[in-house]
């Protein structure tokens, strides 16, 4: 709470040093800032999104039921995708790192009501990371949809280092249809060996980690029965 209470302060004696803006008050939780957003009807409201009680996000929420003209600027030093998402979806006009530089913040006070919604140089660079990140989360997850039934089940059994005839011995199959799962999974994993097909397949979370080539059983030798 005292970190919030010094940041709230801080900005109010920077921002009332501009000769054009004045504040009209500093709140260290977000009832505290409804309050004076009812009270004191401020053009724009700064909102950490860290606070006592009600975080952030709520507090711009209710302050934009109550105060539906006010622009509401959401302070963080941990963008996400989720975050970004939660503070426009409550009403939020920008979006700006609270360790950013000062001049980044009276720019956003001092957009017009009718701009677009603002997210400051560094928090935006932070935020194309992290869609970025959700992206290739979103890709290996339809990747992984991509394997049917029977190429799960020989993916598997590739996890413990099986070859194509005791794939095909394990799973009650010929060696050529072994062999044909096995280069379809290669090239839906865009892998060029079974090695590497492992290795996408634990990244992706298609196999658990620990199951690497090598870490289970070995092929049996040509002639010995395959354990079912």
């Amino acid at each position: 709470m005292e970190d919030q209470r010094t940041l709230a302060e801080a900005l109010a004696i920077a921002i009332d040093a501009q000769p054009d803006l004045e504040c009209v008050g500093a709140a260290s939780t977000a009832e505290e800032g409804l309050l004076l957003a009812r009270t004191r009807a401020p053009d724009v409201v700064l909102m950490d999104v860290h606070l006592p009680g009600a975080d952030g996000i709520s507090g711009t929420r209710l302050i934009k039921a109550a105060c539906p003209d006010v622009r509401v600027f959401v302070l963080t030093a941990d963008a996400t995708a989720e975050l970004f998402a939660a503070a426009f979806a409550a009403g939020a006009a920008g979006f700006l790192a609270k360790d950013g530089p000062f001049p980044d913040v009276l720019a956003a006070i001092r957009t017009p009501p009718t701009a677009r919604a603002m997210v400051a140089g560094g928090t935006f660079t932070a935020l194309i990371a992290e869609f970025r990140r959700a992206g290739h989360a979103q890709a290996a997850q339809e990747e992984r949809v991509a394997l049917t039934r029977r190429e799960g089940e020989v993916l598997a059994l590739m996890g413990e280092d099986l070859g194509a005839r005791a794939i095909a011995a394990r799973l009650g199959m010929s060696e050529h249809t072994a062999r044909d799962h096995v280069k379809h999974i290669l090239r839906k994993l865009g892998a060029h060996s079974r090695g590497e097909a492992v290795a996408a397949a634990t990244r992706t979370g298609l196999l658990p980690e620990g199951r690497q080539e090598g870490s289970s059983a070995k092929e049996p030798n040509a002639g010995s029965p395959a354990r079912s």
